[in-house]
């Protein structure tokens, strides 16, 4: 449904699976799977739960890092209002790479 949502304004949205990492010149097999990516930019991890932990936005940093993209958010659904309480934008160094537009 978030998917459609997103794919209806017309943005460019896919799952972005994460098969193999690269640590320390290592490729290691893993499960990590982000929830969306929207126009190879902006990472989105979705909850439907209390409250944000703070592992959840290492978490989204981490899947930012390793897909070199420079801005995510997490969206929490079991809330009364998203905009206010249910959700949190992060950014890391690749933001600065991004061009002024």
């Amino acid at each position: 449904m978030f998917l459609q949502r997103i794919g209806i304004a017309q943005h460019s949205v896919q799952q972005a699976d994460l098969d193999t990492i690269e640590y320390k010149g290592l490729l290691l097999d893993t499960e990590l799977r982000l929830d969306v990516l929207v126009e190879d930019v902006l990472c989105v991890e979705l909850k439907a739960q209390e409250g944000l932990l703070p592992i959840h936005e290492a978490i989204l940093l981490s899947y930012m890092q390793m897909l070199q993209k420079p801005k995510g958010i997490l969206i929490n659904f079991h809330c009364m209002n998203i905009f206010k309480e249910g959700q949190k934008t992060l950014v890391n160094h690749y933001f600065a790479l991004l061009p002024d537009e």
